[in-house]
């Protein structure tokens, strides 16, 4: 897992430099839309609507435009928009996981396709590579948010609330749980009264694949191409991200 939380770690600092924060907003406002078109706007009684609304107030969307993505999604609006997910294959055999939220599965298709083929890769069955990731929750949880607990002292608590790694990174922590215990984690921090940043399902490579650092950077290409596909929300792969590589991104 230390793999991929470094890729998160990359791509939240190059996102910040490449000035790609609308592109945030634009996937945390589309999932509270979804979430509250499917489970109502009431914050109390829908669970995901409270995770996405608390993953957009930690990227600091203001409180009018987050009660806009509510009313849409409560109205007619939000009727198309689907969650769809994708999956194939880049260059030198990395395996792409893509999750989207569309209004127009045909321009999806078509955009992740054409990606791919431009990519020397190919769009393939949908399940055919679920078997290299596993699904895991991430809770991103800044030091400032523990106030003046250490993360020593509250690991028993974060165990029974089913974390499976406490990793520590450059501004405060990411905690992995398994898939179901996603909401007893989100139960957990909030008894604890951590404040989360980010809390989101993630496909995590069960295995990774070394490739030199040249092929790397046209793998990076093409995730950048997803990435600033708007219809797509994320984008997975179980490509080794090395000290090299992340030197050269950080670059």
């Amino acid at each position: 897992m230390a793999g991929h939380s470094k890729w998160a770690n990359i791509k939240h600092r190059k996102g910040a430099q490449d000035k790609k924060r609308a592109k945030i907003f634009t996937r945390c406002l589309k999932e509270i839309t979804v979430a509250a078109r499917d489970g109502g706007p009431d914050l109390e009684s829908n669970s995901a609507l409270r995770v996405y609304v608390q993953n957009a107030k930690g990227v600091n969307i203001p409180k009018d435009t987050i009660e806009r993505a509510i009313n849409k999604g409560a109205g007619s609006e939000a009727e198309n928009l689907q969650a769809l997910t994708y999956e194939g294959y880049g260059p030198f055999g990395i395996a792409v996981y893509l999750e989207c939220l569309t209004d127009n599965i045909n321009r999806t298709v078509a955009n992740i396709r054409s990606i791919f083929s431009k990519s020397a890769g190919s769009l393939s069955t949908n399940g055919s590579l679920r078997f290299i990731f596993d699904q895991k929750g991430v809770f991103t949880i800044k030091s400032t948010a523990l106030k003046n607990k250490k993360i020593a002292d509250i690991e028993l608590n974060l165990i029974d609330g089913g974390a499976e790694e406490i990793e520590k990174t450059d501004n405060g922590y990411l905690i992995y749980t398994a898939f179901e215990d996603f909401g007893n984690m989100q139960k957990t921090l909030d008894e604890l009264e951590i404040e989360v940043q980010l809390s989101e399902l993630q496909r995590i490579p069960t295995s990774t694949v070394s490739i030199d650092l040249e092929s790397a950077k046209k793998i990076m290409t093409m995730i950048e191409k997803f990435e600033d596909d708007d219809d797509i929300n994320a984008v997975f792969h179980n490509m080794e991200l090395t000290d090299e590589l992340a030197e050269e991104l950080n670059n």
